[in-house]
């Protein structure tokens, strides 16, 4: 059987048992918070455990380490939708150790990507069109806590962003959930 169906198989038994109902909460965050975070599996359950959140507590917005790369992307718009129509009244990076990102180059990348089946001339059309893969894939960082603070820095000095919105970071230890203070957004 593949994984689809086992997940929808199992969905089917959970809403037939209406196991969904524990799970229910607004669309508003109950501590008012969005936190940018990194999409690594450690973290899915860990770090809303090692901060005592709850479902319906905050709004976790995940990226490749938890990078906010363009100041007009996605990442960026989600956060400004968490504090203009969600009332978020406090933002969070969290980084973390031994994060995947920071060893990722677009070299390796694009080979991974044509021995996947991409032909060379759709990375060469790409290329054409104007988009810089080294830049497109730029992640790789010496320090989860400078990579954090370079995240924190977009979104505090962000044209549309409110300056009396806390913007927080943060790096987990994904072997124990321990969280180290990196920004203190109510010191700035």
């Amino acid at each position: 059987m593949s994984l689809l169906n086992d997940i929808l198989e199992f969905n089917k038994t959970f809403t037939e048992q209406r196991e969904y109902e524990k799970y229910q909460t607004s669309k508003f965050p109950d501590k008012k918070m969005a936190i940018l975070s990194c999409m690594d599996t450690r973290l899915v359950e860990l770090l809303p455990h090692a901060m005592n959140l709850r479902n319906g507590d905050v709004k976790i917005i995940k990226s490749a380490g938890a990078l906010v790369t363009h100041p007009f992307g996605s990442i960026m718009r989600s956060i400004l939708v968490a504090v203009y129509e969600l009332n978020a009244d406090e933002v969070c990076v969290i980084g973390h150790h031994d994060c995947g990102m920071s060893k990722i180059s677009s070299k390796s990348m694009l080979e991974k990507i044509k021995a996947r089946g991409i032909p060379e001339e759709r990375i060469e059309t790409i290329k054409y069109s104007g988009v810089d893969f080294d830049q497109w894939f730029k992640s790789s960082f010496d320090s989860v806590e400078a990579s954090v603070k370079d995240s924190v820095d977009v979104i505090k000095h962000h044209p549309l962003f409110p300056e009396n919105v806390p913007v927080h970071g943060l790096v987990i230890d994904p072997k124990t959930g321990k969280l180290d203070l990196i920004v203190n957004g109510y010191n700035n």
